[in-house]
């Protein structure tokens, strides 16, 4: 029989052996509870991505997934301001003034068309042509960033006369390699020098002020005020330029005051703008446009483009005006992709689309369609910008070359049933030529004695008097 003494010895050593188990217990629940955390934060992080992009982010990464980037601007901004803020009154009052002020940056970098890339600390990194490869992107970048130093000094609390936070901001353009991180709110970590120089740029700027590189400068110069700030020696660089920007150009700004475009700069800005449209254009009717077309093709297009331009300078045109000339003549036979009958309507359909996707508005849309239009055959333009194109896409007719541009017509019509015999052709041109005028002065005296010379040339082939 069990004595009162190891009775009590055995209870002890229950007791032990429950209070370690209960302490184990409460060690798995403590870790259960941080996993748990550590698990719903990763799923938050899972959650930014695709199915698809787990499965390319589990292979194993390659050379080919790495992307070279022709041309982006870099910006690299540091805020200031921490070192005041340990003991201040209003400490938490201006902390959220803070993460209001980087919301705003993202909304001004979005109205760009900006890349927000990282975050690190007091520093952020912001990029322009990643999204879209364009030419535009070093305007793009500097003036996010002037509106970031608008939005900076407007951020104030109540009770303080000057704002508390400040902003030093670096930019750069040039090349930069891109590696895909599958996240959709930030697709490229972006490496190279150019990067490296942003940042250089950033960290030589002082508090309140924009400082960007000689290549930025050479691309901006027409659009912003800019004062040559000095030289910063770099690693096997020599001595980099450095240059602060002041704001926009009065002339080309709201009301004269530097912050904001007004629509010469827009115009400014749309015909660099315009380029790139172009590059969109022509590699669509490259890749689409029947094989067969052998008049209206990409040369045919060129052509038209670089008339517009010509004859709408020399017939004293605005720049926007000459814009909207050139939208028009590089979409004017687009439609040709779709239907060669109605291609002018294809094409005003396919001008719109694409119009709106770089922002412009419905009232220059319509009026870039109208252009188009009045290209139809026969012309009956009703306006200066009507005369011009119409005079543009028939230029060929009083030009040096147009025997060879006629054959590669007529080949191009009777592979579609529309023409019969040559001779036919011939006598369709003639008649056609005699009834044709240019409109506009320009045309006339460039075009108008080779145009001549075509008709005599016909009657004798032809053997009319």
């Amino acid at each position: 029989m069990e004595s009162i003494e190891e009775y009590i010895l055995r209870i002890t050593k229950l007791a032990n052996r429950n209070k370690e188990l209960n302490d184990q217990l409460q060690g798995l629940v403590g870790w259960y509870e941080i996993l748990q955390r550590q698990n719903e934060k990763y799923l938050h992080l899972l959650s930014e991505y695709s199915y698809e992009e787990i499965e390319d982010r589990l292979k194993v990464p390659s050379k080919r997934s790495i992307k070279r980037f022709k041309m982006v601007s870099i910006l690299y901004a540091t805020i200031s301001g921490f070192k005041k803020l340990n003991g201040h009154p209003n400490a938490q009052l201006l902390i959220d003034a803070l993460d209001e002020l980087y919301l705003t940056f993202d909304d001004i970098a979005k109205k760009y068309g900006v890349l927000k890339v990282k975050t690190i600390g007091d520093t952020f990194l912001f990029a322009g042509g990643v999204l879209e490869e364009n030419r535009t992107n070093p305007i793009d970048v500097i003036n996010t960033a002037i509106e970031m130093q608008a939005a900076a000094k407007k951020c104030i609390i109540s009770g303080d006369d000057d704002p508390f936070w400040s902003i030093s901001i670096g930019i750069h353009t040039g090349p930069v390699l891109g590696e895909p991180t599958g996240k959709k709110n930030s697709p490229y970590t972006l490496t190279g020098e150019s990067v490296n120089i942003a940042s250089r740029m950033g960290m030589a700027a002082e508090t309140g002020q924009i400082n960007i590189s000689a290549m930025t400068y050479e691309l901006v110069k027409e659009f912003f005020e800019m004062q040559l700030k000095g030289h910063m020696p770099a690693k096997y660089k020599g001595l980099l330029e450095m240059h602060n920007i002041e704001g926009i150009l009065p002339e080309i700004s709201s009301e004269g005051k530097g912050l904001f475009p007004n629509n010469k700069f827009t115009t400014k800005y749309r015909l660099i703008q315009f380029m790139d449209i172009q590059e969109e254009v022509l590699d669509l009717l490259e890749q689409k446009l029947p094989a067969s077309l052998y008049y209206h093709n990409i040369k045919h297009t060129i052509d038209v483009v670089t008339e517009v331009e010509l004859i709408g300078w020399a017939e004293g045109l605005s720049e926007e005006d000459i814009l909207t000339l050139k939208l028009a003549a590089i979409f004017h036979d687009s439609g040709h992709i779709v239907d060669y009958e109605e291609h002018e309507l294809r094409g005003s359909e396919i001008a719109r689309e694409t119009l709106k996707r770089y922002h412009y508005t419905e009232k220059k849309i319509d009026e870039v369609c109208r252009l188009i239009m009045s290209t139809k055959f026969p012309p009956e333009p009703k306006d200066l910008l009507e005369q011009v194109i119409c005079d543009s896409d028939l230029d060929y007719l009083g030009r040096s070359d147009f025997i060879p541009v006629s054959t590669n017509l007529y080949h191009e019509l009777k592979e579609r049933n529309l023409i019969g015999s040559l001779e036919e052709w011939n006598m369709m041109q003639l008649n056609f030529i005699r009834k044709h005028q240019y409109y506009t002065e320009t045309a006339r005296n460039l075009r108008q004695v080779n145009k001549d010379s075509q008709v005599s040339r016909l009657e004798k082939l032809l053997r009319i008097n």
